[in-house]
């Protein structure tokens, strides 16, 4: 692929669309033109009284800015690591939720909704990387730790943690169950500054590295010997590539709630779009990550008077696209 398409898929078509998704909303959609005014007015590079509609001014900057760039931050997050757990483990059907990242965190919302000891974000995040922490340890068989037992382990501490996040649906009152149901669902109509701060740190942190290391991954999924072979010690990548995608999986979780799917198909789109080459296709999550999370989330502020929670759309749209690649072999499973 040329560098000019590359440019226009992983930079202006994201860059356009985020400007686009500041425009889209279920209270009242603005023009482009009126966007860049506005933003020249909040900037003090343009003086005009007409413009100065403090409702609209507090839309724009302190509503949609933030879910905006937190949608991007999450989608990057989770197709990267989606990206960087499938190089990992070799299996084209590992994301970031196999290892039980997804049950853990939301058991720990879940908690901190019932008992408010700690915030659901810091809760969601710390029983998040538990979840993992146990994972590796159940498929810890003293020597070494197998993909297969990690993810079989996965899948057990994950039935784990949803078994006690029923349990505690059950223990809710009326109001906590729905909040904690509306939570797992994934939610992005909550975004906000704080929560913008709060994933930020962690989730760029966490790209940085897994760009840092995009060459790496080639080595690791063409196996363990052949890493060796180079130089490259396979187990210490492998945990700091793993932990890594912990990191940011749940801090997108804790900020978001539990995307479903996500995490599994755009690595698949990206590589069908850009091969399978790392130094590109981590790149490529990243775009296409945070710019198919951005469309998703206009479709589902502008589709309907009501916001229906971002996890829902992700299942609707994601479940027949990963069909489709699955039944036109697109994604080489066989080869």
């Amino acid at each position: 692929m040329g560098r000019l398409k590359i440019i226009v898929l992983l930079v202006i078509v994201p860059v356009l669309l985020f400007v686009l998704s500041l425009t889209i909303g279920s209270t009242q959609n603005i023009s482009v033109i009126e966007l860049f005014q506005r933003m020249a007015i909040q900037l003090g590079f343009l003086q005009d009284p007409t413009l100065q509609d403090g409702s609209l001014n507090t839309i724009l900057w302190q509503v949609r800015l933030p879910r905006v760039l937190l949608t991007f931050l999450v989608g990057a997050a989770l197709a990267s690591s989606g990206g960087v757990l499938q190089s990992i483990f070799r299996n084209p059907i590992v994301d970031p939720f196999t290892l039980g990242i997804s049950s853990g965190s939301a058991f720990g919302a879940a908690l901190a909704m019932l008992f408010p000891i700690m915030s659901v974000n810091l809760s969601a995040f710390i029983f998040g990387v538990c979840a993992v922490g146990l994972t590796y340890l159940v498929s810890y068989s003293g020597v070494r730790t197998s993909i297969v037992g990690m993810v079989l382990a996965g899948m057990v501490i994950s039935g784990v943690f949803t078994a006690l996040l029923t349990l505690l649906q059950y223990m809710s009152d009326p109001y906590k169950l729905q909040a904690i149901i509306q939570w797992t669902m994934g939610n992005l109509h909550t975004a906000s500054w704080s929560k913008v701060y709060t994933a930020i740190g962690p989730i760029a942190i966490g790209l940085f590295v897994i760009v840092l290391y995009r060459w790496k991954l080639n080595l690791l999924s063409l196996g363990d010997q052949e890493a060796l072979a180079v130089g490259v010690n396979p187990k210490i990548i492998k945990l700091v590539l793993i932990a890594v995608a912990t990191m940011i999986t749940a801090a997108s979780v804790a900020a978001v709630g539990v995307i479903s799917l996500f995490g599994l198909i755009v690595p698949h789109i990206s590589r069908m779009i850009f091969g399978p080459n790392n130094n590109i296709s981590v790149w490529a999550n990243i775009s296409i990550g945070g710019t198919f999370l951005l469309l998703i989330d206009d479709f589902s502020r502008a589709v309907m008077p009501f916001e229906i929670p971002i996890g829902v759309f992700t299942m609707i749209i994601g479940a027949p696209l990963f069909i489709y690649l699955m039944r036109r072999n697109a994604m080489n499973w066989n080869s």
